[in-house]
């Protein structure tokens, strides 16, 4: 048992003797895993039932884990920023651009709503590149991964900057077509903060240099805060959150068709290759981009008008932050439309005429009494 004081040496606490191949000592290592996780489950807050079978329930294991990406170029307080919304040391920081070279995933918990946080690497652009390894560019492949997989990604700024950088804009733009929901975390603001200017200011002047640069994220959310100090972190979670409900949202069909007469009526569609556009009704096909399908009487409707639409609707619904998808589909009439009912009895043919002849039974016990057609002469 020398080899055991050995690795003791090395500083990991205490060596558990283990046999792989014979699966001695494994019964120690998990009574040990259990006690740890125990331990983390009781500091973050997680109540501990278990089922019939012996498996852990929880509280809220209904409800799927938030996938929340941190994305931003090097060096602006991506991995600080993990660290202080975990509020302990999950992640190495400091002032090397480059430091976090892989997408780390935490799972973390957020007043007993599961998140999976992931810290991702620094992107900067191609021709800033290091091309002696791929290392770098491996490292924003996986970024790029994690914002694909995330329900909501937020966007690192760093306040010295002054001005957003086209690489932020870049990224942004990423993030919205993906149709991924957007939230801006304005970082270091501890470093523009006095007596005359607000922390309220500093996001008026992001949102507005936003909104200038990218017309289609207006109103985007944005939430200054110091990873450093922590000020305003604790207030980014629940902007998060609101924004992956916003995302996720369906609306219902009769509530979307009042929506569209009022912009209709509002400002008629214009004319396309001399004929009148009619948007006769729409209908979300889905969430997570909100995706809608607009029915009308042409293929294609002008962009301009197409922006005014989406607009709108963003106004109206609060879905900011995200790209909302409107789709074109060319239809003869409106199946949410009362149809009118003819006072017929039934079809023609054969089928008709027994149709006819079974109701005058029923109702006469004689068949029905053939209208001779009189024609003019």
């Amino acid at each position: 048992m020398s080899h055991l004081e050995e690795a003791s040496r090395v500083g990991f606490g205490e060596a558990l003797p283990i046999s792989a191949e014979h699966g001695e000592g494994l019964a120690d290592v998990a009574a040990v895993i259990e006690e740890l996780t125990e331990a983390k489950r009781k500091r973050l807050g997680i109540s501990t039932e278990y089922d019939d079978e012996g498996g852990i329930t929880s509280g809220h294991s209904a409800e799927k884990p938030l996938q929340l990406a941190i994305l931003g170029r090097q060096n602006v307080g991506k991995s600080t920023l993990v660290n202080a919304l975990l509020k302990q040391e999950r992640v190495i920081t400091g002032p090397t651009p480059g430091l976090t070279r892989d997408s780390i995933a935490v799972k973390w918990s957020w007043r007993g709503r599961p998140v999976q946080l992931t810290d991702t690497a620094g992107i900067r652009k191609g021709a800033q590149r290091d091309r002696s390894d791929d290392i770098e560019d491996l490292a924003v492949q996986d970024a790029m991964r994690a914002m694909k997989t995330a329900d909501v990604a937020v966007l690192v700024l760093d306040a010295e900057a002054r001005v957003l950088q086209r690489q932020e804009l870049a990224i942004a733009d990423a993030v919205v077509k993906e149709g991924r929901s957007l939230v801006v975390a304005a970082n270091k603001m501890d470093l523009l903060i006095d007596e005359e200017y607000s922390k309220e200011d500093y996001a008026d002047a992001v949102q507005e240099q936003i909104e200038i640069r990218f017309p289609m994220l207006r109103k985007t959310p944005v939430v200054p805060m110091s990873s450093l100090t922590g000020e305003n972190v604790d207030r980014l979670t629940p902007v998060v959150f609101n924004a992956r409900d916003r995302w996720a949202q369906m609306v219902n069909t009769g509530l979307l068709n009042r929506w569209l007469k009022e912009v209709l009526d509002t400002q008629a569609p214009p004319l396309h290759n001399g004929r009148p556009i009619k948007i006769k009704y729409i209908m979300q096909t889905k969430g997570r981009p909100p995706s809608f399908l607009l029915f009308s009487n042409v293929e294609e409707i002008p962009t301009s008008y197409l922006r005014y639409v989406t607009r709108n609707f963003q106004e109206a619904f609060q879905m900011y932050g995200m790209e909302v998808r409107m789709s074109i589909k060319k239809s003869a009439e409106n199946p949410y439309q009362e149809k009118k009912t003819s006072n017929s009895v039934g079809i023609g043919g054969w089928q008709g005429r027994t149709k006819r002849l079974v109701k005058s039974l029923k109702q006469t016990g004689a068949p029905p009494k053939r209208k001779r057609k009189r024609y003019k002469r």
